[in-house]
């Protein structure tokens, strides 16, 4: 099993920054890929960024340039820092780790509220 949490949101203005952490416990040496997703109100959750264990990365469209995603395997932990946010960024934003083997197994955190203001 593993158990995530997040932190970091909060409120900022359009055009300011913030860095989410997500530390995972548990069985962590069996992650392999750690996602961001994120989830605004009347909206399906969507995928924002995610790092495999190796350290390869992919962006939404939305988001590159913006947003970097960063882990430490040792930590358990991994990192969004974004920067530049919008309003359209608004969202809880939700760490994800996938472990794979006979099956795939995910495993999500409680979430963290992102607000941008304009």
């Amino acid at each position: 099993q593993v158990q995530l949490v997040e932190s970091g949101g909060g409120l900022v203005q359009a055009g300011g920054s913030l860095r989410l952490s997500c530390v995972a416990s548990g069985s962590i040496a069996s992650i392999n890929a750690m996602n961001w997703y994120r989830q605004a109100p009347g909206n399906e959750r969507e995928s924002v960024a995610g790092i495999s264990a190796g350290g390869v990365t992919k962006y939404a469209d939305s988001v590159k340039g913006r947003f970097t995603i960063s882990r430490d395997n040792a930590k358990g932990t991994v990192y969004l820092q974004m920067n530049s946010l919008k309003p359209e960024d608004t969202a809880v934003y939700y760490c994800n780790a996938v472990r794979l083997g006979f099956s795939r197994s995910d495993y999500w955190g409680q979430g963290t509220q992102v607000t941008v203001s304009s």
